[in-house]
């Protein structure tokens, strides 16, 4: 059996679910488990993972139960951290494929890699349909690899302005893609009026790679790593995410905030800011110094602090199931909130 890219997706024995009850779609809605759980039948099971403890257990169960597919009800933040305790546990055996079933906030990395919209109970109740029908229809998916970045595993890494959009979207009432967008613009309108924005905050320090280059230390915009092309809202910078097997994509952008500005058309249809915006190299092993000693970074949309040092370094391909192209995007709202900016 042949996924869309050509790899083999091994029929094994059900669905295993993991919610997290404290993403933000799951907390507005108390009975999601109970409707997955509903949903799925004598598909698989669903389980509730409220610490990460609970996730060692799961993934200790899902692993005696040999399941086919892992679904996770979560959003970017769910999804990096399920994977992280899965790869610990499964140490170093495959993950089976993976379900994003968008109950969180930002999705960012099931957009990028073809996941379709809906509600975890809709997407779950299509992907049975998917399993059921396989021995006729083989299931579609994508492979990606992920990053170790210290002790997590993700898709995206971001310093600076990147640090300094989530904390300022953290500090919204209403988090979704809406004020998401909205924190976008109004942090875009301030750098063109020249005025200080707390999301344009730059990064100081330097970037050593495996193959002996060096983003030499100095201020930065933002520092950005990431195995998918998108970054938020439609936006990919990360244009040669997959150009060579192994490796992740790396930006120093040394711009200015106006600078980067001027050039977000150029980053939303996926073409290079250039060298005069931006060092963009491909590695499988950076390390990020920040001068100050703590590096401040955002993973998969979730904020983090290390001391001293931090290593980035390529981890293991996984598998997602899809069933649309890869790359959805957001509607043209984000571009509608700045028209200027995209003629």
């Amino acid at each position: 059996m042949e996924d869309a890219e050509g790899s083999e997706v091994t029929v094994m024995s059900g669905i295993g679910v993991i919610i997290n009850p404290r993403s933000k779609r799951n907390l507005a809605d108390p009975r999601a488990a109970l409707r997955l759980a509903r949903a799925l039948g004598d598909h698989g099971v669903v389980r509730t993972a409220t610490s990460r403890d609970d996730l060692t257990r799961i993934a200790e169960d899902f692993r005696k139960l040999q399941i086919d597919i892992l679904g996770i009800s979560g959003g970017d933040g769910t999804n990096y951290v399920t994977i992280t305790g899965f790869l610990a546990v499964y140490a170093g055996e495959p993950l089976p494929a993976l379900a994003f079933l968008r109950g969180g906030t930002f999705n960012t990395v099931a957009n990028a890699v073809g996941v379709p919209r809906g509600r975890p109970d809709g997407l779950l109740t299509q992907l049975i349909a998917l399993y059921a029908a396989r021995p006729f229809e083989p299931l579609r998916a994508v492979e990606r690899q992920v990053m170790r970045i210290g002790e997590h595993y993700g898709f995206i890494f971001g310093t600076g302005a990147i640090y300094g959009f989530i904390s300022e979207y953290n500090r919204g009432g209403q988090k979704n893609a809406l004020w998401a967008a909205e924190v976008l613009a109004r942090a875009s309108a301030s750098v063109l009026a020249g005025r200080p924005t707390p999301v344009a905050q730059r990064w100081e320090g330097k970037v050593t790679l495996d193959c002996g280059t060096l983003f030499p230390e100095r201020d930065y915009l933002a520092i950005g790593a990431a195995t998918v092309d998108q970054l938020g809202l439609g936006f990919r910078p990360f244009y040669r995410f997959d150009a060579e097997p192994g490796r992740f994509q790396m930006l120093g952008i040394h711009t200015s905030a106006a600078g980067f500005v001027r050039r977000m058309a150029d980053v939303w249809r996926a073409r290079p800011m250039g060298d005069a915006h931006t060092y963009d190299m491909l590695a499988r092993r950076a390390v990020i110094e920040q001068r100050g000693g703590v590096v401040r970074y955002v993973l998969d949309g979730d904020v983090h602090d290390h001391p001293g040092p931090l290593t980035i370094e390529s981890g293991p391909r996984v598998r997602i199931l899809v069933e649309q192209r890869a790359g959805a995007r957001p509607t043209d709202a984000v571009r509608r909130l700045a028209p200027s900016l995209w003629s």
